[in-house]
């Protein structure tokens, strides 16, 4: 019941915008620049689940090249960022933020409260964004990721999805 209600409040990007719903037709750049980003990337079978369960899949195109792509679920007032993605050849541009907030509004108009998610604390380019963006470290997940050396930790992270998001 409760994907199905997720599946029926997803709006769609309106004609003219640069995001989308993620698609199957997507999937083989969605994996090359995954492939390109991670030392352990999401595999295409990952992308293909998160659409199949209803999450809110979107990607994001300049001049019809995929600059950018999110996995997120919505559940009752709640959003988790699951994977946000930006093509190597346009990092630092705004590019995450543009999707980012796209995210929040989109997860708002699920009646998302607020939005969760984890962060490499290698990662201090996405650590910057969201501290920029407001999300608040709330507790560490020991272990969670793969690391070359072994495993890395996680940051867990939320903001409230307020009227800044909206503006």
């Amino acid at each position: 019941m409760q994907q199905a209600r997720m599946r029926a409040a997803q709006p769609d990007a309106g004609p003219g915008s640069p995001f989308a719903p993620m698609r199957d037709s997507d999937l083989d750049e969605v994996e090359s620049i995954e492939r390109t980003l991670y030392d352990f990337p999401w595999s295409r079978l990952n992308f293909a689940d998160s659409m199949a369960a209803g999450y809110c899949c979107r990607v994001l195109r300049q001049n019809d090249e995929l600059v950018s792509y999110a996995v997120m679920m919505c559940v009752l007032d709640e959003a988790h960022l699951l994977n946000i993605s930006v093509a190597r050849n346009v990092q630092r541009c705004g590019v995450g933020w543009r999707m980012l907030r796209h995210l929040a509004r989109e997860a708002m108009g699920y009646g998302a409260l607020r939005m969760f998610l984890e962060v490499r604390p290698s990662n201090a380019a996405a650590r910057a964004m969201y501290d920029t963006a407001g999300f608040q470290a709330i507790g560490r997940r020991p272990r969670y990721y793969p690391a070359l050396d072994g495993r890395e930790d996680a940051i867990v992270m939320s903001v409230e999805l307020d009227e800044r998001w909206s503006a």
